[in-house]
Protein backbone atom coordinates (compact mmCIF):
# COMPACT_ATOMS: atom_id res chain seq x y z
CA UNK A 1 0.00 0.00 0.00
CA UNK A 2 1.29 3.57 -0.87
CA UNK A 3 -1.25 5.20 1.55
CA UNK A 4 -4.24 6.23 2.56
CA UNK A 5 -6.40 10.20 2.05
CA UNK A 6 -9.68 11.21 3.56
CA UNK A 7 -11.26 14.98 3.41
CA UNK A 8 -13.75 16.79 3.12
CA UNK A 9 -14.05 16.79 -0.79
CA UNK A 10 -13.69 13.61 -3.27
CA UNK A 11 -11.19 16.03 -5.56
CA UNK A 12 -9.11 17.36 -2.28
CA UNK A 13 -8.75 13.56 -1.06
CA UNK A 14 -8.02 12.76 -4.99
CA UNK A 15 -5.23 15.35 -4.89
CA UNK A 16 -3.68 13.75 -1.98
CA UNK A 17 -3.92 10.54 -3.34
CA UNK A 18 -1.82 11.30 -6.48
CA UNK A 19 0.89 12.59 -4.63
CA UNK A 20 0.67 9.29 -2.66
CA UNK A 21 0.98 7.37 -6.17
CA UNK A 22 4.00 9.93 -7.45
CA UNK A 23 6.03 8.96 -4.38
CA UNK A 24 5.08 11.65 -1.90
CA UNK A 25 4.98 11.16 1.52
CA UNK A 26 2.01 11.84 4.26
CA UNK A 27 2.95 15.63 4.34
CA UNK A 28 2.98 15.88 0.44
CA UNK A 29 -0.15 14.63 0.14
CA UNK A 30 -1.73 16.80 2.70
CA UNK A 31 -0.14 19.46 0.75
CA UNK A 32 -1.21 19.27 -2.46
CA UNK A 33 -5.28 17.92 -0.88
CA UNK A 34 -5.11 21.05 1.91
CA UNK A 35 -4.66 23.37 -1.90
CA UNK A 36 -7.08 21.84 -3.74
CA UNK A 37 -9.71 22.69 -0.56
CA UNK A 38 -8.63 26.30 -1.27
CA UNK A 39 -10.58 25.98 -4.29
CA UNK A 40 -13.35 23.27 -3.84
CA UNK A 41 -14.31 23.50 -0.53
CA UNK A 42 -13.80 27.91 -0.70
CA UNK A 43 -16.26 28.73 1.92
CA UNK A 44 -14.44 27.17 4.79
CA UNK A 45 -10.41 27.49 3.88
CA UNK A 46 -8.01 28.97 1.34
CA UNK A 47 -5.18 30.76 1.91
CA UNK A 48 -6.93 33.25 3.97
CA UNK A 49 -7.40 31.17 6.48
CA UNK A 50 -5.17 30.01 9.61
CA UNK A 51 -4.89 25.53 11.01
CA UNK A 52 -2.61 23.42 12.33
CA UNK A 53 -0.97 20.18 11.14
CA UNK A 54 0.18 16.98 12.86
CA UNK A 55 2.85 15.16 11.45
CA UNK A 56 3.94 12.21 12.66
CA UNK A 57 7.22 10.79 11.62
CA UNK A 58 7.74 7.66 11.14
CA UNK A 59 11.71 7.29 10.71
CA UNK A 60 11.91 7.97 14.78
CA UNK A 61 8.47 7.99 16.09
CA UNK A 62 7.94 11.82 17.00
CA UNK A 63 5.48 13.80 16.57
CA UNK A 64 5.03 17.58 15.42
CA UNK A 65 2.90 20.53 15.66
CA UNK A 66 3.31 23.03 13.21
CA UNK A 67 0.96 26.16 15.01
CA UNK A 68 -0.44 28.35 11.45
CA UNK A 69 -3.32 29.62 12.86
CA UNK A 70 -4.22 33.16 12.12
CA UNK A 71 -2.32 35.88 14.46
CA UNK A 72 -3.71 39.36 16.27
CA UNK A 73 -3.03 42.28 13.86
CA UNK A 74 -2.05 45.77 14.48
CA UNK A 75 1.75 45.68 14.19
CA UNK A 76 2.57 50.02 13.99
CA UNK A 77 -0.98 50.96 14.68
CA UNK A 78 -2.27 52.94 17.68
CA UNK A 79 -4.50 50.69 20.18
CA UNK A 80 -7.66 52.96 18.94
CA UNK A 81 -7.15 52.57 15.38
CA UNK A 82 -9.84 49.94 13.89
CA UNK A 83 -13.45 50.02 13.13
CA UNK A 84 -16.71 48.14 14.12
CA UNK A 85 -17.82 44.56 13.18
CA UNK A 86 -20.45 43.69 10.69
CA UNK A 87 -23.24 41.62 12.05
CA UNK A 88 -25.11 39.23 10.00
CA UNK A 89 -27.56 36.64 10.68
CA UNK A 90 -27.07 33.18 9.51
CA UNK A 91 -29.81 30.47 9.03
CA UNK A 92 -28.06 27.36 10.56
CA UNK A 93 -29.08 24.97 13.58
CA UNK A 94 -32.28 22.91 14.08
CA UNK A 95 -35.70 24.51 12.55
CA UNK A 96 -35.52 27.55 10.93
CA UNK A 97 -33.24 29.12 13.63
CA UNK A 98 -30.24 31.73 12.52
CA UNK A 99 -27.13 32.88 14.48
CA UNK A 100 -25.63 35.79 14.27
CA UNK A 101 -21.84 36.39 13.36
CA UNK A 102 -19.35 39.10 13.54
CA UNK A 103 -17.72 39.79 10.07
CA UNK A 104 -16.14 42.80 8.04
CA UNK A 105 -12.30 44.17 7.80
CA UNK A 106 -12.50 44.76 11.66
CA UNK A 107 -12.74 40.72 12.30
CA UNK A 108 -9.74 39.86 10.02
CA UNK A 109 -6.60 38.58 11.14
CA UNK A 110 -3.24 37.85 9.78
CA UNK A 111 -3.44 34.72 8.18
CA UNK A 112 -1.50 31.86 8.65
CA UNK A 113 -2.54 28.85 5.73
CA UNK A 114 0.13 29.51 3.47
CA UNK A 115 3.37 30.09 5.43
CA UNK A 116 2.00 26.78 7.02
CA UNK A 117 1.99 24.57 3.97
CA UNK A 118 5.41 26.27 3.41
CA UNK A 119 6.79 25.59 6.30
CA UNK A 120 5.88 21.82 6.30
CA UNK A 121 7.07 21.43 2.86
CA UNK A 122 10.30 22.78 4.03
CA UNK A 123 10.16 20.83 6.95
CA UNK A 124 9.09 17.57 5.76
CA UNK A 125 7.90 17.10 1.83
CA UNK A 126 9.74 15.36 -0.71
CA UNK A 127 8.43 16.03 -3.81
CA UNK A 128 8.55 19.74 -5.40
CA UNK A 129 6.26 22.44 -3.82
CA UNK A 130 4.56 23.80 -7.51
CA UNK A 131 3.96 19.92 -8.36
CA UNK A 132 2.06 20.23 -5.05
CA UNK A 133 0.16 23.18 -6.28
CA UNK A 134 -0.53 22.28 -9.27
CA UNK A 135 -3.98 20.34 -9.12
CA UNK A 136 -5.31 23.41 -7.06
CA UNK A 137 -4.14 25.94 -10.03
CA UNK A 138 -5.61 23.69 -13.00
CA UNK A 139 -9.06 22.96 -11.01
CA UNK A 140 -9.35 26.45 -10.02
CA UNK A 141 -8.89 27.97 -13.49
CA UNK A 142 -10.81 24.91 -15.54
CA UNK A 143 -13.50 25.39 -12.78
CA UNK A 144 -15.31 22.51 -10.78
CA UNK A 145 -19.18 21.61 -10.19
CA UNK A 146 -20.79 22.01 -7.18
CA UNK A 147 -21.90 18.89 -4.65
CA UNK A 148 -24.71 19.12 -3.37
CA UNK A 149 -23.15 19.65 -0.02
CA UNK A 150 -20.91 22.30 -0.85
CA UNK A 151 -24.31 23.49 -2.69
CA UNK A 152 -25.75 24.24 0.65
CA UNK A 153 -22.30 25.61 2.73
CA UNK A 154 -22.50 28.53 -0.49
CA UNK A 155 -26.36 28.84 0.42
CA UNK A 156 -26.05 28.92 3.87
CA UNK A 157 -23.01 31.57 3.85
CA UNK A 158 -24.13 33.52 0.60
CA UNK A 159 -24.39 36.76 2.76
CA UNK A 160 -20.66 36.40 3.51
CA UNK A 161 -19.66 35.19 0.68
CA UNK A 162 -21.37 37.65 -1.89
CA UNK A 163 -21.58 40.46 0.57
CA UNK A 164 -19.22 42.86 -1.09
CA UNK A 165 -18.95 43.39 -5.19
CA UNK A 166 -15.29 41.36 -4.89
CA UNK A 167 -17.04 38.27 -3.48
CA UNK A 168 -19.82 38.82 -6.09
CA UNK A 169 -17.12 38.77 -9.02
CA UNK A 170 -15.91 35.28 -7.94
CA UNK A 171 -19.13 33.69 -6.73
CA UNK A 172 -21.76 35.00 -9.11
CA UNK A 173 -23.94 38.37 -9.40
CA UNK A 174 -27.26 37.10 -8.59
CA UNK A 175 -28.07 34.08 -6.40
CA UNK A 176 -25.64 31.50 -5.05
CA UNK A 177 -24.05 28.57 -6.88
CA UNK A 178 -26.27 25.54 -7.14
CA UNK A 179 -25.22 21.98 -6.88
CA UNK A 180 -23.92 21.06 -10.50
CA UNK A 181 -23.21 24.89 -11.44
CA UNK A 182 -19.61 25.04 -12.12
CA UNK A 183 -17.32 27.50 -10.01
CA UNK A 184 -14.49 29.02 -12.10
CA UNK A 185 -11.92 31.00 -9.50
CA UNK A 186 -9.79 32.14 -12.49
CA UNK A 187 -8.24 35.31 -10.23
CA UNK A 188 -7.25 32.51 -7.27
CA UNK A 189 -5.39 30.07 -10.21
CA UNK A 190 -2.96 33.14 -10.98
CA UNK A 191 -2.33 34.01 -7.44
CA UNK A 192 -1.87 30.00 -7.02
CA UNK A 193 0.70 30.54 -9.37
CA UNK A 194 2.77 33.56 -7.78
CA UNK A 195 2.46 31.28 -4.56
CA UNK A 196 3.94 27.95 -6.61
CA UNK A 197 6.86 30.30 -7.96
CA UNK A 198 7.71 32.09 -4.96
CA UNK A 199 6.55 30.13 -1.83
CA UNK A 200 4.66 31.84 0.61
CA UNK A 201 6.65 34.77 0.25
CA UNK A 202 4.86 35.99 -2.39
CA UNK A 203 1.59 36.42 -0.24
CA UNK A 204 3.85 38.00 2.54
CA UNK A 205 5.84 40.89 0.96
CA UNK A 206 5.85 42.64 -2.28
CA UNK A 207 2.38 42.97 -4.28
CA UNK A 208 -0.21 40.27 -2.86
CA UNK A 209 0.81 41.86 0.67
CA UNK A 210 0.16 45.26 -0.27
CA UNK A 211 -3.04 44.82 -1.92
CA UNK A 212 -4.26 42.43 1.24
CA UNK A 213 -3.72 45.77 3.76
CA UNK A 214 -5.45 47.65 1.52
CA UNK A 215 -8.30 45.89 1.09
CA UNK A 216 -8.66 45.79 5.18
CA UNK A 217 -7.04 49.21 6.04
CA UNK A 218 -9.03 51.43 4.40
CA UNK A 219 -12.72 50.42 6.23
CA UNK A 220 -11.57 49.62 9.63
CA UNK A 221 -9.12 46.54 9.57
CA UNK A 222 -6.00 45.94 11.38
CA UNK A 223 -3.62 44.08 9.31
CA UNK A 224 -0.38 45.54 8.26
CA UNK A 225 2.38 45.03 5.95
CA UNK A 226 4.61 44.57 9.13
CA UNK A 227 1.87 42.05 10.62
CA UNK A 228 2.16 40.10 7.63
CA UNK A 229 6.64 40.35 7.37
CA UNK A 230 6.66 39.33 11.09
CA UNK A 231 4.32 36.16 10.79
CA UNK A 232 5.76 32.74 11.92
CA UNK A 233 4.75 29.39 11.96
CA UNK A 234 5.12 28.04 15.34
CA UNK A 235 6.41 24.37 16.20
CA UNK A 236 4.77 23.24 19.24
CA UNK A 237 4.53 20.08 21.85
CA UNK A 238 1.57 17.90 21.34
CA UNK A 239 -0.40 17.16 24.07
CA UNK A 240 -1.04 13.30 24.73
CA UNK A 241 -3.11 10.89 26.47
CA UNK A 242 -3.62 7.25 27.11
CA UNK A 243 -7.05 5.59 25.97
CA UNK A 244 -7.43 1.79 26.01
CA UNK A 245 -3.88 0.90 25.48
CA UNK A 246 -3.23 3.70 22.95
CA UNK A 247 -2.17 7.17 22.86
CA UNK A 248 -3.41 10.02 21.81
CA UNK A 249 -1.69 12.10 20.61
CA UNK A 250 -3.66 16.38 19.70
CA UNK A 251 -3.14 19.57 18.95
CA UNK A 252 -1.90 21.88 22.60
CA UNK A 253 -2.31 24.79 23.74
CA UNK A 254 -2.84 27.72 23.44
CA UNK A 255 -5.70 25.88 21.25
CA UNK A 256 -8.71 24.36 23.37
CA UNK A 257 -9.64 21.60 21.25
CA UNK A 258 -7.38 18.82 21.57
CA UNK A 259 -6.50 19.27 25.18
CA UNK A 260 -10.36 19.05 25.73
CA UNK A 261 -10.21 15.36 23.72
CA UNK A 262 -7.80 14.72 25.48
CA UNK A 263 -9.56 15.44 28.44
CA UNK A 264 -12.62 13.82 27.51
CA UNK A 265 -10.77 11.00 26.19
CA UNK A 266 -9.19 10.12 30.27
CA UNK A 267 -12.48 10.33 31.55
CA UNK A 268 -13.80 7.81 29.47
CA UNK A 269 -10.57 5.71 29.85
CA UNK A 270 -11.31 5.57 33.81
CA UNK A 271 -15.07 5.04 33.32
CA UNK A 272 -15.31 3.01 30.28
CA UNK A 273 -17.83 3.62 27.11
CA UNK A 274 -21.26 2.12 29.72
CA UNK A 275 -22.39 -0.44 26.95
CA UNK A 276 -22.55 -0.81 22.83
CA UNK A 277 -22.18 1.55 20.46
CA UNK A 278 -25.49 3.06 20.13
CA UNK A 279 -27.23 2.00 23.41
CA UNK A 280 -28.30 4.13 26.16
CA UNK A 281 -25.97 3.67 28.32
CA UNK A 282 -22.98 4.53 25.88
CA UNK A 283 -24.52 7.72 24.78
CA UNK A 284 -24.92 8.85 28.21
CA UNK A 285 -21.33 8.47 29.32
CA UNK A 286 -20.49 10.17 26.17
CA UNK A 287 -22.88 12.95 27.11
CA UNK A 288 -21.24 13.21 30.87
CA UNK A 289 -17.72 13.40 29.60
CA UNK A 290 -19.08 16.03 27.21
CA UNK A 291 -20.66 17.88 30.37
CA UNK A 292 -17.26 17.35 32.04
CA UNK A 293 -15.37 18.80 28.93
CA UNK A 294 -17.50 21.67 28.55
CA UNK A 295 -17.22 22.92 32.50
CA UNK A 296 -13.65 22.72 32.27
CA UNK A 297 -13.90 26.29 30.05
CA UNK A 298 -14.99 27.78 32.62
CA UNK A 299 -13.05 30.14 35.39
CA UNK A 300 -10.10 30.92 34.37
CA UNK A 301 -9.44 28.36 31.40
CA UNK A 302 -9.23 31.08 28.50
CA UNK A 303 -6.70 32.66 30.24
CA UNK A 304 -4.72 29.92 30.75
CA UNK A 305 -4.37 28.32 27.42
CA UNK A 306 -1.55 31.42 26.88
CA UNK A 307 0.06 30.91 30.34
CA UNK A 308 1.19 27.30 30.55
CA UNK A 309 0.67 24.16 31.87
CA UNK A 310 -3.50 24.25 31.71
CA UNK A 311 -2.61 20.28 29.97
CA UNK A 312 -0.94 18.83 32.76
CA UNK A 313 -3.62 19.89 35.75
CA UNK A 314 -6.33 18.96 33.70
CA UNK A 315 -4.91 15.67 32.86
CA UNK A 316 -3.95 14.99 36.57
CA UNK A 317 -5.17 12.20 38.67
CA UNK A 318 -7.09 14.16 40.76
CA UNK A 319 -8.47 16.44 38.29
CA UNK A 320 -9.72 13.20 36.60
CA UNK A 321 -10.89 11.57 39.78
CA UNK A 322 -12.89 14.47 41.23
CA UNK A 323 -14.95 14.54 37.46
CA UNK A 324 -15.35 10.54 37.09
CA UNK A 325 -16.46 10.95 41.12
CA UNK A 326 -19.58 13.55 39.29
CA UNK A 327 -19.74 11.50 36.35
CA UNK A 328 -20.95 7.77 37.96
CA UNK A 329 -22.99 10.23 40.78
CA UNK A 330 -25.03 11.79 38.11
CA UNK A 331 -23.72 15.34 39.59
CA UNK A 332 -21.74 17.22 37.23
CA UNK A 333 -23.01 20.82 36.75
CA UNK A 334 -25.02 21.48 33.44
CA UNK A 335 -22.71 21.94 30.89
CA UNK A 336 -21.79 25.27 29.86
CA UNK A 337 -23.85 26.63 27.29
CA UNK A 338 -20.76 27.37 24.41
CA UNK A 339 -20.71 29.67 22.00
CA UNK A 340 -22.05 28.39 18.99
CA UNK A 341 -20.05 28.50 15.47
CA UNK A 342 -20.64 27.47 11.86
CA UNK A 343 -18.84 23.98 10.74
CA UNK A 344 -16.89 26.23 9.09
CA UNK A 345 -13.53 24.24 8.81
CA UNK A 346 -11.89 21.59 6.64
CA UNK A 347 -9.91 18.76 7.98
CA UNK A 348 -7.46 15.86 5.56
CA UNK A 349 -6.05 12.98 7.33
CA UNK A 350 -3.43 10.77 5.30
CA UNK A 351 -0.81 7.89 6.09
CA UNK A 352 1.63 6.59 3.92
CA UNK A 353 2.89 3.68 3.11
CA UNK A 354 6.21 3.82 5.33
CA UNK A 355 4.17 5.02 8.46
CA UNK A 356 4.04 8.83 8.42
CA UNK A 357 1.33 10.29 8.91
CA UNK A 358 -0.12 14.36 8.63
CA UNK A 359 -3.72 15.54 10.13
CA UNK A 360 -4.38 19.17 8.67
CA UNK A 361 -7.15 21.59 9.90
CA UNK A 362 -8.04 24.27 8.36
CA UNK A 363 -10.54 27.36 8.55
CA UNK A 364 -11.52 31.21 7.92
CA UNK A 365 -14.54 31.10 10.11
CA UNK A 366 -17.67 31.99 8.78
CA UNK A 367 -15.36 33.83 6.30
CA UNK A 368 -15.15 37.91 6.77
CA UNK A 369 -16.88 38.64 3.13
CA UNK A 370 -13.68 41.14 2.37
CA UNK A 371 -11.84 39.56 -0.90
CA UNK A 372 -8.35 40.85 -2.05
CA UNK A 373 -10.06 42.48 -5.07
CA UNK A 374 -7.70 40.65 -8.10
CA UNK A 375 -6.86 37.62 -6.08
CA UNK A 376 -9.59 35.55 -5.47
CA UNK A 377 -8.74 35.40 -1.33
CA UNK A 378 -11.35 36.28 0.93
CA UNK A 379 -10.14 36.59 4.24
CA UNK A 380 -11.24 34.91 7.65
CA UNK A 381 -13.29 36.52 10.49
CA UNK A 382 -11.63 34.94 13.70
CA UNK A 383 -11.29 38.57 14.97
CA UNK A 384 -15.41 38.17 14.98
CA UNK A 385 -15.47 34.06 16.12
CA UNK A 386 -16.65 34.76 19.93
CA UNK A 387 -16.01 31.28 20.88
CA UNK A 388 -12.34 32.17 20.29
CA UNK A 389 -12.56 35.55 21.73
CA UNK A 390 -14.40 35.06 24.93
CA UNK A 391 -13.18 37.86 26.70
CA UNK A 392 -12.19 39.73 23.67
CA UNK A 393 -9.22 39.07 21.07
CA UNK A 394 -5.52 39.04 22.66
CA UNK A 395 -4.14 42.61 22.52
CA UNK A 396 -0.47 41.62 21.41
CA UNK A 397 0.00 41.63 17.57
CA UNK A 398 1.84 38.52 16.64
CA UNK A 399 0.21 36.38 19.08
CA UNK A 400 -1.50 33.10 17.72
CA UNK A 401 -5.37 32.87 18.57
CA UNK A 402 -6.77 29.77 20.29
CA UNK A 403 -8.89 27.30 18.18
CA UNK A 404 -10.76 24.27 18.60
CA UNK A 405 -9.42 22.91 15.99
CA UNK A 406 -7.70 19.62 17.03
CA UNK A 407 -5.86 17.37 14.23
CA UNK A 408 -5.43 14.09 16.31
CA UNK A 409 -3.30 11.07 16.04
CA UNK A 410 -4.09 7.45 17.46
CA UNK A 411 -0.80 5.28 18.04
CA UNK A 412 -0.91 1.63 19.17
CA UNK A 413 2.86 0.66 19.70
CA UNK A 414 4.28 3.88 18.85
CA UNK A 415 2.61 3.28 15.01
CA UNK A 416 -0.54 5.02 13.79
CA UNK A 417 -3.75 3.42 14.08
CA UNK A 418 -5.96 6.24 13.39
CA UNK A 419 -5.56 9.70 11.90
CA UNK A 420 -8.54 12.01 12.75
CA UNK A 421 -10.08 15.60 12.65
CA UNK A 422 -13.18 16.84 11.96
CA UNK A 423 -14.94 19.81 11.42
CA UNK A 424 -17.63 21.43 14.10
CA UNK A 425 -16.61 24.66 15.78
CA UNK A 426 -17.14 23.17 19.82
CA UNK A 427 -19.28 20.22 18.03
CA UNK A 428 -16.14 18.51 16.69
CA UNK A 429 -14.63 17.90 19.84
CA UNK A 430 -18.02 15.42 20.46
CA UNK A 431 -17.09 14.15 16.55
CA UNK A 432 -13.91 13.49 17.36
CA UNK A 433 -13.87 11.46 20.50
CA UNK A 434 -17.05 9.46 19.55
CA UNK A 435 -15.37 8.79 16.25
CA UNK A 436 -11.73 7.31 18.42
CA UNK A 437 -14.45 5.39 20.63
CA UNK A 438 -16.10 3.63 18.24
CA UNK A 439 -12.32 2.55 16.58
CA UNK A 440 -10.70 1.80 19.46
CA UNK A 441 -13.70 0.88 21.87
CA UNK A 442 -16.09 -0.88 19.23
CA UNK A 443 -14.16 -1.97 16.82
CA UNK A 444 -15.88 -0.17 14.09
CA UNK A 445 -14.82 0.06 10.46
CA UNK A 446 -13.62 3.87 10.09
CA UNK A 447 -16.19 4.37 7.57
CA UNK A 448 -19.11 2.94 10.13
CA UNK A 449 -17.01 4.65 13.11
CA UNK A 450 -17.84 8.18 11.56
CA UNK A 451 -21.34 7.05 10.34
CA UNK A 452 -22.49 6.23 12.73
CA UNK A 453 -25.39 9.29 14.74
CA UNK A 454 -24.08 11.41 17.05
CA UNK A 455 -24.96 13.81 20.04
CA UNK A 456 -24.26 16.93 21.34
CA UNK A 457 -24.32 18.19 24.88
CA UNK A 458 -25.43 21.67 24.89
CA UNK A 459 -26.43 23.19 27.83
CA UNK A 460 -29.46 21.71 29.33
CA UNK A 461 -29.96 20.10 26.03
CA UNK A 462 -29.15 16.88 24.87
CA UNK A 463 -28.96 16.74 20.79
CA UNK A 464 -29.69 13.33 18.98
CA UNK A 465 -29.08 13.07 15.24
CA UNK A 466 -30.87 11.50 12.95
CA UNK A 467 -30.92 7.34 12.94
CA UNK A 468 -30.40 6.91 16.74
CA UNK A 469 -32.83 4.31 17.76
CA UNK A 470 -36.43 5.29 18.93
CA UNK A 471 -35.88 3.36 22.48
CA UNK A 472 -32.91 4.72 22.95
CA UNK A 473 -34.04 8.20 23.19
CA UNK A 474 -36.70 7.26 24.99
CA UNK A 475 -34.62 5.78 27.72
CA UNK A 476 -32.14 9.24 27.48
CA UNK A 477 -35.39 11.08 28.72
CA UNK A 478 -36.02 8.69 30.89
CA UNK A 479 -32.73 9.75 32.82
CA UNK A 480 -33.40 13.20 32.61
CA UNK A 481 -31.94 14.27 30.00
CA UNK A 482 -33.63 17.25 27.95
CA UNK A 483 -34.16 15.81 24.16
CA UNK A 484 -33.69 17.81 20.94
CA UNK A 485 -34.55 15.45 18.41
CA UNK A 486 -32.98 15.92 15.05
CA UNK A 487 -34.79 14.85 12.26
CA UNK A 488 -33.61 11.26 10.41
CA UNK A 489 -32.44 9.07 9.37
CA UNK A 490 -30.38 11.52 7.42
CA UNK A 491 -27.07 13.00 8.91
CA UNK A 492 -26.33 16.72 9.57
CA UNK A 493 -23.35 18.74 9.44
CA UNK A 494 -24.24 20.32 12.48
CA UNK A 495 -22.91 17.55 13.94
CA UNK A 496 -19.16 17.77 12.59
CA UNK A 497 -17.24 16.90 9.29
CA UNK A 498 -14.74 13.80 10.16
CA UNK A 499 -12.20 12.81 7.78
CA UNK A 500 -10.13 9.71 9.07
CA UNK A 501 -8.07 6.92 7.95
CA UNK A 502 -7.06 3.96 10.18
CA UNK A 503 -4.62 1.24 9.97
CA UNK A 504 -5.61 -2.24 11.12
CA UNK A 505 -2.62 -4.93 12.88
CA UNK A 506 -1.97 -6.74 9.43
CA UNK A 507 -1.35 -2.97 7.62
CA UNK A 508 -4.80 -2.89 6.12
CA UNK A 509 -5.41 0.88 5.09
CA UNK A 510 -8.57 2.55 5.28
CA UNK A 511 -9.83 5.84 4.73
CA UNK A 512 -13.32 7.61 4.67
CA UNK A 513 -14.61 11.03 4.81
CA UNK A 514 -18.11 12.27 6.30
CA UNK A 515 -21.02 11.64 4.25
CA UNK A 516 -22.73 14.88 6.28
CA UNK A 517 -20.00 17.23 4.37
CA UNK A 518 -19.87 15.29 1.15
CA UNK A 519 -16.44 14.06 2.30
CA UNK A 520 -14.36 11.09 0.57
CA UNK A 521 -11.49 8.75 1.54
CA UNK A 522 -9.07 7.05 -0.95
CA UNK A 523 -6.97 3.84 -0.50
CA UNK A 524 -3.73 3.92 -2.91
CA UNK A 525 -2.68 0.74 -3.67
Amino acid sequence: MKGAVAAGHPLTARAGADALAAGGNAVDACIAAAAVGWVVESPLTGPGAGGFMLVHRARDGRDFVLDFFVAVPGRGLAADVGGDLDVIAVPFGAGDTTQTFLIGPASCAVPGAVAGLDAAHRRFGTLPWARLLAPAIELARDGVELTREQALLHAVLDDVLRREPEGREVYGARQPLRAGERLVMGALASTLERIAAGGAHALYHGELARGLVAAVGARGGRITEEDLAAYRVVERRPVRVRYRGHEVVSNPPPSAGGVLIAYALRLLDSVGVGGPAGSPAALSMLAEVAREAAAARDGGFAAALHRGGLARRLLSDERVADAVARMLAREGPPAASEPRGLPSTTHVSVLDGRGNAASLSSSTGCGSGVFVPGTGIQLNNMLGENDLNPTGAPSRPGLHLTSMMAPTLVLRGGRPRLVVGSAGSERLRGAIVQTIANVVEHGLPVGAAIERPRVHLDGCDLHCEGGIDDSAVEELERRGYRIVRWPGPGRNLYFGGVSAVASSGDGRLEAAGDPRRGGHGIVVG
